[in-house]
């Protein structure tokens, strides 16, 4: 496996001499995934300052998985940074699965050919391996206000997806009602439904029925509170990678706490998608594929939610709508 960044700067100084431009997309008619690869690199949170470093240095470090979204802000960066990685490691556009996100401003069923041509402009590719709808939710276009609205943004979705520019669609932040709802009143079953799952929140049942579905699942935020963008509240559980129980199983493990948090998650059957700017963590975090967890050390990390049960991302509140609901911690 190539270990050729070694330094942000050195990512810095090659994307600075690279002469790719977005409007020219990388184009390959198949792809050797038959299914999302089960660790993956998340965009959300990466400043644009340096998100392509940073994909370029996760397509260094042997990642084959980006996750991407409209809402993160960022995609012409992370599209620099794909295209980076791919001529530095002579890697075909097939070579990697991309995911990106229907943001709510785009549900209108005559807004969403609008979304995913600018997407793939942004991205710089002629194609997407996943799309997912962000949320449940959509904003009316007249007053801004947030409302449930996913049917008609679906059936449009289906519609990308026989044109062939998007391989899979899937959906994410669904509760079982609106999942089944889809299901009941659509041609086509989501291939995928990413939601927040770690120790705190393990949401095994959860897992569990749409693994039954032939829905694969993506796990967002594996290191729970340790994602800058929650902010502490009273009678919160520790940090997730400084929790007791995690620090013990690392040890005997000889895995980082990281490490140990991400195996944890794939031994369960879903893919992860953790995410950082440093390239020292972004090697670490990869290590996971090599950290394997005894019996006894899986159970121990499936107890802690009896201590900490705790969802993180819930906008509830700010959308003046009820989600999650049916769910733990909802």
């Amino acid at each position: 496996m190539c270990m050729i960044l070694s330094a942000p700067a050195i990512a810095a100084a090659a994307l600075g001499s690279l002469q790719i431009p977005l409007q020219q997309p990388l184009t390959e008619e198949t792809s050797q995934f038959s299914k999302i690869p089960s660790l993956g690199f998340g965009t959300w949170n990466l400043d644009k300052t340096n998100a392509s470093e940073a994909v370029s240095a996760a397509l260094h470090a042997g990642y084959r998985h980006l996750d991407c979204a409209t809402a993160y802000g960022n995609q012409k960066e992370v599209g620099k940074g794909i295209a980076h990685g791919l001529k530095s490691l002579n890697l075909k556009r097939s070579d990697i699965w991309v995911t990106s996100k229907l943001w709510n401003d785009h549900h209108d069923p005559t807004l969403v050919e609008e979304a995913i041509t600018q997407t793939l402009h942004d991205l710089g590719l002629a194609y997407l391996d996943l799309w997912l709808m962000h949320w449940p939710v959509g904003n009316a276009p007249d007053t801004g206000k947030t409302h449930l609205d996913y049917l008609a943004a679906w059936h449009a979705m289906e519609k990308v997806h026989q044109s062939g520019r998007v391989r899979n669609i899937g959906v994410s932040n669904f509760s079982p009602t609106q999942l089944k709802d889809i299901i009941d009143h659509s041609d086509t079953k989501p291939s995928v439904h990413q939601f927040e799952v770690h120790p705190y929140l393990p949401q095994s049942k959860w897992i569990k029925y749409q693994q039954e579905l032939g829905i694969s699942v993506t796990a967002y935020s594996p290191f729970a509170n340790t994602n800058p963008t929650y902010t502490p509240s009273k009678g919160d559980p520790p940090f997730l990678l400084t929790n007791f129980d995690m620090l013990a199983v690392a040890a005997k493990s000889g895995c980082t706490t990281a490490q140990v948090a991400l195996a944890w998650g794939m031994s369960r059957g879903y893919n992860v998608i953790p995410k950082s700017s440093h390239v020292n963590h972004i090697k670490e975090n990869f290590g996971a594929l090599d950290c394997h967890l005894e019996k006894e050390d899986l159970k121990r990390i499936d107890e802690i939610s009896k201590k900490h049960l705790k969802r993180f991302n819930n906008p509830s509140k700010g959308y003046g709508i009820k989600l999650f609901d049916g769910l733990e911690d909802a």
